[in-house]
């Protein structure tokens, strides 16, 4: 039984090194196609024509260097071993490789093996591997652009509602749901709240659309302990970018980021610990 539990998480952690590696690529294109999208919409509203491009997907072109343009060799994009035979550089004109490429991937890698240990290669391990890959990607995008796309939030949204509603998980369908309507509403009355104050926005929509989804992943119960775990480590994160004076301009620091650190701690952890590490 523990042979097969083990080999189910050693496929599972193979197979999140290789999505990391997908979503390396998700986080840098995502954005991308959406701004083009926004950009195609806002043309034909206004009777425009914009200018033929390359097409430009998840899938096309394939992956190159972002200095000189070479193409990647299938030999080059083997999750981490291809960064750390390459010393992180560029076989090609010898440029650097940010060292953010291999740890998503192993970061995903790692995530996916505890699911394969915790639920072997069942539809829940498999779920939770999907709800691992969505935060990934969920907080590097919004680390890079401020931004949480409707289409990785709305799907995880969904799916974890789905999850509760097969049974799959340890939420029943009636926390789930209720897990989701709190975690919307909650932060969409900070956000007018802090509005009418303020004059500001202090947070996005796609803020609340995450935190609906966590909430549907693993109940109302969960969320304050979520919440207060996102908060604490985004002050201090915070705090010391102001004192680095590594603030971005605005003075604006993402919360998207925290939240999905805290939803993956939520699962590793559990909720009950994370409100000890913040002391309650």
């Amino acid at each position: 039984m523990v042979a097969l539990q083990g080999l189910d998480a050693s496929l599972l952690g193979l197979l999140g090194l290789l999505i990391g590696s997908f979503l390396n690529v998700v986080i840098y294109r995502l954005p991308v196609m959406l701004e083009a999208r926004w950009q195609a919409e806002c043309a034909d509203m206004q009777g425009k024509n914009l200018p033929e491009k390359a097409p430009f997907s998840l899938l096309v072109p394939r992956s190159r260097c972002q200095s000189c343009g070479h193409q990647l060799a299938w030999f080059e994009n083997i999750p981490v071993l291809s960064y750390l035979v390459l010393r992180g550089h560029c076989r090609h004109c010898q440029a650097g490789i940010s060292l953010r490429y291999p740890l998503v991937e192993l970061a995903t890698g790692l995530l996916f093996l505890w699911c394969g240990w915790q639920w072997g290669a069942t539809a829940t391990g498999l779920a939770w591997c999907g709800f691992c890959a969505a935060l990934v990607a969920l907080g590097m995008i919004d680390w890079d652009t401020t931004l949480l796309p409707d289409d990785l939030t709305l799907p995880l949204l969904w799916a974890g509602l789905a999850l509760a509603a097969l049974q799959l998980g340890s939420v029943t369908l009636n926390d789930a749901f209720w897990g989701a309507v709190g975690g919307y509403l909650s932060l969409w009355g900070v956000y007018w709240a802090f509005k009418l104050v303020t004059g500001k926005e202090g947070m996005g929509y796609g803020d609340f659309k995450l935190f609906a989804a966590l909430g549907a992943w693993f109940g109302w119960q969960a969320l304050i302990p979520i919440i207060l775990m996102a908060s604490v480590i985004g002050a201090v994160v915070g705090i010391a970018m102001k004192f680095s004076k590594n603030l971005r301009e605005g003075g604006y620091v993402p919360f998207g980021p925290f939240l999905a650190g805290a939803g993956l701690t939520a699962l590793l952890a559990g909720p009950s610990a994370m409100l000890q590490a913040v002391g309650l």
